[in-house]
């Protein structure tokens, strides 16, 4: 009886995991550039009391066995980088990846850090940076004397002059891993890369299976609400139910205590 009771123990431990992913999902509905996070469970170890395929008599075995399960633990946290959608805003140093790829920010200890999150300002210095002030790069900076700043979809950064010119000024690479759900999420919308990642790899947007910009628009969040809701409901009646096995448990070994 005391193995149902941790039994349903681990149930209720993997289920406020559960709770605990989705409501970090549905906290960051309208954070731009943000991916839902999927809770990933296994079973425990089983105990075996009789093995399949053991001897019941001569010439015979037992098709199944006896294995009495353990309960349950969390695998692994897993991002889904599926591209949310795209809202537009006009402003002109806004950008959202469209497909593959993340923009790349230095961040104050000389690191790299990697975003989808293309919500882009200039600094004092003309220097276009994230909302934590992160730089792009490779670096930007728009001169003072810029007008009609356009960033196409391939990356290329350019402006207009009083005159009319049409100066190029930057190029805009993008960066991809064989396995984004390795990155080390560090918040702040910023990533960094992992041993499970793989090391960063760098090209230009809309060249070599790389996503395209669109300027004047940020992406928003792939989280569906609707879908969290219900990973929500589900939970709680799962936990529920594994606090019913508890108290069932214990109820049990009361009335056994009760025959002694």
């Amino acid at each position: 009886m005391l193995r149902a009771l941790t039994t349903a123990a681990t149930g209720m431990e993997a289920q406020q995991t559960y709770i605990d992913v989705t409501s970090n999902n549905l906290a960051n509905v309208n954070t731009t550039g943000f991916k839902k996070t999927r809770a990933n469970f296994q079973d425990l170890m089983y105990q075996i009391q009789k093995a399949p395929g053991g001897a019941t008599s001569q010439g015979t075995e037992s098709p199944t066995g006896i294995q009495i399960g353990l309960g349950v633990r969390t695998a692994s946290t897993q991002k889904e980088f599926a591209t949310g959608s795209l809202k537009q805003t006009g402003n002109f140093f806004d950008m959202a990846i469209e497909g593959e790829g993340f923009l790349q920010v230095v961040l104050p200890d000389g690191g790299i850090g990697y975003t989808r999150d293309g919500a882009m300002h200039v600094d004092e210095n003309g220097t276009l940076v994230n909302a934590s002030g992160f730089p792009l790069e490779p670096n930007i900076t728009v001169p003072q004397e810029a007008v009609n700043v356009t960033i196409g979809q391939d990356g290329v950064v350019s402006y207009q002059t009083n005159d009319g010119q049409v100066v190029q000024l930057a190029q805009i690479q993008t960066t991809s891993f064989i396995n984004p759900a390795g990155l080390l999420a560090v918040g702040g919308n910023v990533y960094r890369e992992s041993g499970s990642s793989g090391p960063p790899i760098v090209g230009n947007p809309g060249e070599n299976g790389f996503g395209v910009i669109n300027q004047g628009f940020l992406e928003m969040s792939n989280v569906a609400v609707v879908e969290e809701m219900i990973h929500l409901i589900t939970a709680q009646r799962a936990f529920e139910f594994n606090s019913k096995a508890v108290q069932a448990s214990d109820q049990m070994l009361r009335e056994l205590g009760k025959l002694g």
